[in-house]
């Protein structure tokens, strides 16, 4: 077989290669894309709301009365080092005042529901309360796929992207998808073009804690994969080859 025939057969599996749809890296996908259509964020479906499994740091600002002060005392280091823990119920547990349901609030009306509770016990009881294991989740074709740990009730798309090291050249830049955990809704998908800056919208950009941010892969990282596995071994001979090619030179 001549050497154009081989290079021509090369040639036409990578094209075939880099001409099919790189499904096989591509996660997320779905059959019936009508009903996973991806969904419009509204601004205020921003706002994040707790969830079972949620460890809480809670701080309560107090003006005791008698032996409320002794109570509080105890476990407000507890509280603050490692956070109260929202059980699948939905509820925590706080000294004096017992359970508490928060799952399904905002930080803000948590907050206010455990201050109500302690009116009982407190002249003029405040309540600080953050979600200690906010986080958002990056994956795809960025340089450094992972966790962001997020510091804040909410952080934009630009801002998640550039903690994962920006995009690889290889990443679809007009369809990064987002999936977020709707209390009322469940599990909600939206996409964001980031090549469009007429169609951007503001709320869509911003992220809630345990958001996912996948970023595609193009169309061609089949072949690029598929290339780079074909010449490897080309060039592996290339170098065992190569001494005697040059005693062979030399002799000739």
């Amino acid at each position: 077989m001549s050497k154009k025939v081989i290079l021509g057969i090369i040639g036409l599996f990578l094209f075939m290669n880099g001409c099919s749809e790189s499904s096989n890296y591509k996660l997320m996908q779905t059959k019936n894309a009508e009903s996973k259509k991806p969904t419009k964020v509204t601004s205020q479906s921003i706002e994040y709301r707790i969830l079972s499994q949620d460890r809480l740091n809670i701080i309560l600002y107090k003006n005791p009365e008698q032996n409320a002060a002794v109570a509080l005392q105890d476990l407000g280091q507890k509280m603050n080092s490692e956070g109260i823990l929202v059980n699948a119920a939905g509820y925590i547990t706080m000294p004096l005042v017992g359970k508490i349901k928060v799952a399904g609030l905002t930080q803000t009306q948590a907050a206010d529901r455990i201050t109500e509770a302690y009116k009982t016990y407190l002249r003029t009881p405040s309540v600080y309360l953050e979600v200690m294991n906010k986080r958002i989740y990056v994956l795809g074709e960025v340089k450094n796929p992972g966790v962001v740990k997020l510091d804040k009730e909410k952080m934009t798309l630009f801002e998640a992207l550039a903690f994962a090291g920006d995009l690889e050249d290889s990443a679809v830049r007009d369809n990064i998808i987002i999936v977020s955990n709707d209390p009322q809704n469940g599990l909600v998908m939206r996409s964001v073009d980031l090549t469009s800056f007429d169609t951007m919208n503001y709320s869509e950009l911003m992220l809630r804690p345990n958001d996912i941010v996948y970023v595609q892969p193009d169309g061609w990282k089949e072949f690029r994969v598929a290339s780079n596995n074909l010449t490897a071994p080309f060039e592996t001979i290339s170098k065992i080859a190569s001494p005697f090619v040059t005693i062979k030179y030399l002799k000739d």
